[in-house]
């Protein structure tokens, strides 16, 4: 199973690359997100899904670990090919896509074209827990681009405890990657900042 290629840009659309690796050309279909994030010639690496079916198999290309991930997660749901899988990373960023499961988001994915209310749901029902981890990691690299990154640690007890208080997990996510504060702060300090935010 190929998982990763690293060559020089043949020829590129929004739908699909050909990547010439060692003097193979390798077709890829991909995302809009990784077309945009791809030059315009050069030599670049896509993390690659390999999809096999009994007639084929197709290669599936992207610019992040995350995207290629969520795709899997995707396809594994009944109902969801790779094309409409394809079709929702190119609609909304990976990021977004994972807070929009792990919230139950059901308007923002049925903004996406080819995803109904009962797509939706189904969705939400079995990727809500998968993708949190993603959504949660996400709104950490987020954070610590901007306000550097509270520990791990300090950041789950703290999520523990706004759940106990009776706070939405949702919101209370949402309320911690708001903070800014340094990675060391103490657990209390953390909680009273995200009180603030959860109390407005």
């Amino acid at each position: 199973m190929i998982a990763l290629l690293t060559g020089q840009l043949a020829a590129r659309t929004p739908e699909q690359i050909i990547l010439d690796v060692a003097g193979v050309g390798y077709r890829l279909q991909i995302p809009l997100s990784t077309f945009y994030a791809l030059p315009e010639q050069g030599k670049v690496q896509l993390q690659v899904y390999t999809h096999v079916k009994e007639d084929a198999i197709n290669l599936f290309g992207f610019a992040t670990a995350t995207e290629k991930d969520l795709f899997g997660l995707l396809i594994s749901v009944s109902g969801v090919g790779p094309k409409l899988a394809i079709t929702t990373l190119s609609h909304i960023p990976s990021q977004e896509l994972a807070l929009a499961l792990s919230e139950g988001d059901i308007p923002r994915l049925v903004s996406i074209p080819g995803i109904g209310k009962k797509s939706a749901e189904r969705l939400i029902l079995e990727l809500q827990d998968k993708a949190t981890a993603y959504a949660l990691s996400a709104a950490i690299t987020s954070s610590a681009e901007v306000k550097g990154t509270i520990h791990e640690d300090s950041r789950q007890d703290a999520l523990s405890a706004l759940v106990n208080l009776g706070y939405k997990e949702s919101l209370a996510r949402r309320a911690l990657t708001q903070l800014s504060l340094p990675p060391d702060a103490p657990l209390e300090q953390i909680l009273k900042a995200a009180l603030q935010i959860l109390l407005k």
